[in-house]
């Protein structure tokens, strides 16, 4: 049984689950919520949300918490490979099929980025078309836009 919480922010509202022993997924708004949870707040999702908080301020740059990604090999491979995506930097669909020696599945991988559970944790934000387009996200492009904004003003 998974928990989970939401939280008014300045991107609107974020859920966040957990199964316990690990963040399972953070999503936006109340509609993409994963079935089957309870709502609960969580000593564990309270912590995702205060890191979450601190990344929105510009005060944090990376996450230290667990993490449970539920999907194919693939998929999972894919969301290792975005977890590799240093802050306020970005790779293309090609260089992430690349990292992980699928060089010719550019489209395979962006439907692993719209399959990602864990937004913005999972940096699947940074991830832009070949020719530095703002492509696809789950959020909307808008927001991807201003997460992208965000990291850029806060690269130190």
């Amino acid at each position: 049984m998974k928990n989970v919480f939401y939280y008014q922010t300045e991107l609107g509202v974020i859920g966040i689950a957990d199964n316990g022993a690990a963040i399972t997924d953070v999503f936006f708004g109340q509609e993409a919520a994963p079935k089957e949870l309870v709502e609960k707040e969580t000593p564990l999702i309270k912590k995702a949300i205060t890191e979450i908080k601190e990344y929105l301020a510009g005060k944090r740059t990376s996450f230290d918490l667990p993490l449970e990604m539920k999907g194919t090999d693939f998929q999972k491979a894919t969301w290792q490979a975005l977890l590799t995506i240093p802050y306020g930097e970005t790779r293309s669909y090609k260089q992430i099929a690349e990292q992980i020696g699928r060089p010719k599945a550019c489209r395979a991988i962006g439907m692993a980025n719209n399959r990602n559970p864990i937004s913005i944790i999972v940096p699947c934000h940074r991830v832009i078309g070949a020719n530095g387009s703002l492509v696809g996200y789950g959020g909307g492009l808008e927001l991807k836009a201003r997460l992208l904004s965000l990291e850029k003003a806060n690269k130190s």
